[in-house]
């Protein structure tokens, strides 16, 4: 499913406008990301928790030449699945 099919997904099924749900499906995923630049969490119960973690700095390889690589430390996005999230996919 991708973002067009959602919006009409959350239409359907919230008995919105085609319009009135990119909107708010806009609103969610732009307060998702905001949230998450300034470090936080969000956490939708049953659903999951979107949160920032820390990669370390690590030594890799360069697949190609075989030569050894520093990959610098990042920040970046995590998703941990909640109960009931897992539970409906089994």
């Amino acid at each position: 499913m991708n973002k067009e099919e959602l919006v009409v997904a959350v239409a359907k099924k919230a008995g919105l406008s085609k319009k009135d749900a990119e909107g708010a499906v806009k609103a969610a995923l732009e307060t998702v990301k905001e949230t998450l630049k300034k470090g936080g969490k969000v956490t939708l119960t049953g659903f999951g928790t979107f949160l920032v973690a820390k990669r370390a700095a690590r030594k890799g390889v360069n697949p190609q030449t075989g030569a050894e690589i520093k990959i610098p430390a990042r920040t970046v996005p995590r998703f941990k699945a909640g109960k009931g999230l897992k539970d409906a996919v089994k």
